[in-house]
């Protein structure tokens, strides 16, 4: 068993660096986002141990020049000592000058371990050595284990030599074309596989990106397959793709943040290491591999307006939807409670109706509970419409108040006729709510405790509609966006036309616009927050 050990300068000067073990059998990603430096710290790892590596450039040519040899085995031993000379140059990070000699060693070594074993096996024949013959017919060739892992990765051809030394392939029983004419997809998975196959043992693979033409259905079950048919290599993945580290929960993932540079030559990173990702929750491990140091997590979906604002707020904390108030906490506990994710920070932000005897408790799990339906009572929040009335009134020399006014009294106007329907659907929320807050719990489980529960439809409907009508008797529109969700009503599109915008997602861009550019906008929707700002800072 071989090992590899490596140290990682810190970011700050006069930081620790980390440093990990990685042994042959071993496999560790490499994932972070475009600009983060994974690059330049596969190249550190390369040039640690550039004797025994093999590298797969992110910059790999995916075609064929042909199907046939195109080196002789001198030039081959030329072209590899070229390739390991260039590869361990400052500019290898960003460029690769020999991508064409690449593929060709590839097919090279394809035929070469094909030719080797069938000399070996004849040589046997010829001694009358049969015991040792079948021993040896017995162990497959690369293009033999190839072929298996391609189908295992539902990838239908097969690859074959054939007469003058010719690689071909075959889909479904069909006619057998040269493997140039492979698709980009079929040809990389080809290509990664030929050269991990015939890599010497004991050699530390790095492969930069696998996932480029490959969907992550075929490149991750043929990472694993070729990380068990190697388990005498150590390898080092980097991708973008975060599925990959989770899909092989074996191995170690090293979170890459930023990367420093001095004179154009990284001298620092900023990095986490995941070292025993069994302790990580499975429904957190997504959220925890693409993430910054900081976490808030908040309720919504990908698709709604909470990350873009969010993003805008706070640029510097990773911020995850969540479909609902009890999935933030969830993950936010979780992820509070793992001893693996210390170098995370994780909060969350959530309506704190019904909540307000839980206040404190939630702060102190880092949950920032304020009065908010959803996060469009901070886009149509008055403060905001006042505020973009009068961003529009400096184009168009329109009335900022007149506008405001007719803004809001237009959306109490529209809401009225939907009043029991809005009611309804907070009413069911806080029964929801109700419920499962008097659920039973462990302990009244195991001692056996029944538990009865009683919940008071009509009268917690009615306390509602009585709310309602408060709130429009007194033109309370504040209360409104805040309690309600609008979204369900015209009452947004009537906002936005009065303020002279064609659509809902026009008036919403603005919004976006506007927190971005403006300084005081921004502090003025980070007060609304409550003490979500302190709490992150």
């Amino acid at each position: 068993m071989t090992n590899f050990a490596f140290s990682i300068p810190p970011i700050n000067q006069g930081g620790t660096p980390v440093t990990f073990m990685l042994k042959t059998g071993q496999s560790a990603f490499v994932l972070g986002a475009n600009g983060s430096g994974k690059s330049s710290m596969m190249h550190l790892f390369y040039q640690s141990y550039s004797n025994a590596s093999l590298r797969i450039s992110a910059h790999r040519q995916t075609w064929f020049a042909s199907d046939s040899l195109q080196l002789s085995p001198e030039s081959k031993r030329q072209s590899e000592a070229n390739i390991k000379n260039r590869d361990t140059g400052l500019d290898a990070r960003w460029k690769d000058d020999l991508a064409a000699v690449r593929a060709n060693i590839a097919i090279y070594e394809l035929i070469d371990a094909e030719n080797v074993r069938a000399r070996e096996i004849a040589c046997a024949v010829d001694r009358d050595d049969i015991d040792t013959a079948k021993r040896l017919a017995t162990r497959d060739a690369p293009i033999a284990i190839i072929n298996e892992l391609l189908e295992l990765c539902g990838l239908p051809i097969s690859i074959s030599v054939h007469h003058n030394e010719r690689v071909l392939a075959q889909k479904r029983g069909s006619e057998k074309y040269s493997v140039a004419e492979l698709s980009d997809g079929e040809r990389n998975a080809l290509l990664i596989a030929a050269a991990v196959l015939t890599a010497k043992p004991d050699s530390l693979i790095l492969i930069d990106e696998p996932e480029r033409h490959l969907h992550r259905s075929i490149i991750s079950p043929l990472l694993t397959h070729l990380f068990a048919r190697r388990d005498d290599c150590a390898f080092l993945i980097s991708t973008h793709e975060m599925l990959l580290p989770i899909d092989n929960n074996e191995a170690i993932t090293l979170l890459v943040r930023s990367c420093k540079y001095e004179n154009k030559s990284p001298i620092g990173w900023d990095i986490n290491i995941v070292s025993d990702p069994h302790d990580i929750p499975e429904e957190i491990k997504f959220d925890i591999y693409g993430a910054r140091n900081k976490v808030l997590f908040v309720e919504g979906t990908e698709e709604s307006l909470d990350k873009p604002l969010y993003g805008i707020l706070f640029p510097d904390i990773s911020i995850i939807p969540k479909n609902n108030c009890r999935e933030v906490e969830r993950a936010t506990n979780g992820i509070r409670a793992s001893e693996n994710l210390h170098w995370v920070a994780a909060y969350g932000l959530i309506d704190s109706d019904g909540r307000e005897n839980e206040i404190d408790t939630l702060t102190e799990n880092g949950i920032c509970a304020i009065q908010c339906y959803s996060v469009e009572s901070l886009y149509y929040h008055p403060g905001m419409i006042r505020m973009i009335s009068k961003r529009v009134s400096k184009v168009d020399g329109s009335d900022p108040k007149k506008r405001f006014d007719n803004a809001l009294s237009s959306a109490l106007e529209v809401v009225r006729p939907h009043r029991d329907r809005l009611c309804e659907r907070i009413a069911t929320r806080k029964i929801h709510e109700l419920a499962y807050s008097k659920t039973p719990n462990a302990n009244d489980v195991a001692i056996g405790n029944d538990v009865t529960i009683h919940l008071p439809v009509t009268e917690l409907l009615e306390k509602e509609y009585e709310q309602f009508d408060d709130i429009i008797s007194a033109n309370n529109y504040l209360k409104l966006v805040q309690r309600y969700p609008l979204r369900e009503t015209p009452a947004l599109k009537k906002i936005s036309e009065q303020l002279g915008f064609r659509t809902r997602k026009d008036y919403e861009a603005a919004v976006l616009k506007a927190c971005s550019d403006d300084g005081y906008i921004r502090n003025t929707v980070i007060r609304w927050l409550g003490n979500l700002n302190q709490m992150l800072r």
